[in-house]
């Protein structure tokens, strides 16, 4: 019986992929975990990212270290835009907008009118290309077995989990300073903060602009092993942004990532499991089923740790706001 899958589902915890999602949640975590911001459209910071990037790189021939800092400043006007008319609305219809803004983004990328520019329904390609120029590893292959990397593929790893354990450091140090009690009492009850005199307006503001630039980056992370398309950006990513935070910890710094790891390794483990299943003549199901069914498993497992542990893996029950 060939376990191969096993081996690459587990390698599935390193990959680019799953540290730009847990980039993207532990950006998350600062909107909801610790302001109490209600925002979903994380998948929108994350479009302006990667399309940020792209464009610098590819129409306008940025190297990538200039690309990236492209990416902190388009996310942090797209922050601005969103959070200038919305951060006094309450959570419920904040979370209307930022869907609505979150798609408006994606729509628009997607008009012919913008093809020149953003590639249109198709995207762009061959962002990746530019990154791998700062390669510092001798080419060769890494690894071993079904985990063999090229010196670009462990390149790639390397910075995006650098930069993952940067982001968790930053947020660690900032939640525990005077900035980061502020946050938390805003999300336990802004009045009270508002009568302390703080200007609870400018901190959402603060949390929303540095959480965007988390998910702006993870934005452009996650398209350097692949191409754009505006499509991978609906609202179906914020909602596996919100499963990872839960799963990890809404309230955690590196939930997120723990989180982040689990998921991308159970949705290839079942994906293996049902190939196997399916190849074997165990489960009488299609390859079109396949797909829809490894959501539920994980749909089903993130209800039971909802049900017996709402805190998630690594969160304090005290700090489980959302859940009273």
């Amino acid at each position: 019986m060939n376990l191969n899958f096993v081996w690459l589902a587990l390698g599935e915890a390193l990959s680019p992929t799953t540290a730009a999602y847990a980039l993207a949640t532990i950006g998350l975590v600062v909107h909801f975990g610790f302001t109490g911001l209600l925002n979903f459209g994380q998948a929108g910071f994350m479009a302006v990212g990667g399309y940020a990037f792209a464009i610098t790189t590819l129409k306008l021939d940025w190297p990538a270290p200039f690309a990236f800092l492209a990416t902190i400043a388009a996310a942090t006007l797209f922050a601005l835009i969103l959070g200038i008319p919305t951060l006094r609305l309450r959570a419920d219809y904040l979370a209307i907008v930022t869907i609505a803004a979150a798609e408006i983004i994606r729509l628009s990328v997607k008009t012919a009118e913008l093809t020149e520019i953003t590639g249109g329904a198709t995207g762009l390609n061959g962002a990746g290309r530019v990154f791998n120029e700062l390669n510092p590893i001798p080419e060769g292959r890494y690894g071993f077995g079904v985990l063999t990397y090229t010196a670009d593929q462990l390149w790639l790893r390397v910075f995006g989990w650098a930069l993952v354990l940067l982001a968790c450091l930053i947020v660690y140090l900032l939640i525990r300073s005077p900035w980061g009690r502020v946050i938390k009492g805003i999300r336990e009850d802004e009045d009270a903060v508002r009568s302390l005199g703080k200007n609870v307006f400018a901190y959402k503001m603060q949390a929303l602009i540095f959480g965007g630039i988390l998910g702006g980056l993870a934005g452009a992370l996650f398209i350097l092993p692949r191409s754009l398309q505006p499509d991978n950006y609906g609202t179906q990513l914020t909602f596996f942004l919100y499963t990872i935070m839960l799963l990890g910890g809404a309230t955690t710094v590196f939930g997120p990532v723990i989180g982040s790891m689990i998921f991308w390794v159970v949705l290839s483990l079942s994906d293996g499991l049902l190939s196997l299943g399916i190849n074997s003549g165990i489960l009488p199901l299609t390859t079109t089923q396949q797909g829809p069914i490894r959501f539920i498993i994980v749909g089903v497992a993130l209800a039971l740790l909802v049900v017996f542990r709402p805190q998630g893996l690594l969160g304090n029950k005290k700090e489980v706001f959302f859940n009273a």
